[in-house]
């Protein structure tokens, strides 16, 4: 069972997951600090780097399967054009009411 990206709790995340299916890159970076940090496996990486080719120019969609910790943990089926599909955990700390750091990789 999926959770609609509207009904995910925490405003915050349920707003990057829109932006993520809708490919609308300006509104996901707005949830950002401006020192947003990301890491892919347990490994940091360029967050525009990183979400220009695994989300905005691949075509990235997320399907949250469940969520924890008031939302900002998920598990996701994740795809893009680039890998296809894979099951995804999504980690999100905040600051300031603003999304300070992703950990994503493999669940």
């Amino acid at each position: 069972m999926t959770i609609a990206p509207q009904n995910l709790s925490d405003p915050l995340v349920r707003s990057l997951a829109l932006a993520i299916n809708a490919g609308d890159r300006e509104g996901f970076l707005s949830l950002l600090t401006d020192d947003a940090t990301l890491s892919d496996d347990g490994s940091d990486r360029d967050l525009h780097q990183w979400i220009d080719k695994e989300i905005f120019s691949s075509g990235g969609h997320i399907d949250v399967q469940s969520e924890s910790d008031g939302g900002r943990s998920l598990i996701a089926d994740f795809r893009n054009d680039t890998w296809g599909g894979m099951r995804t955990a999504w980690r999100f700390d905040t600051t300031d009411g603003r999304i300070s750091r992703i950990e994503t990789g493999q669940a």
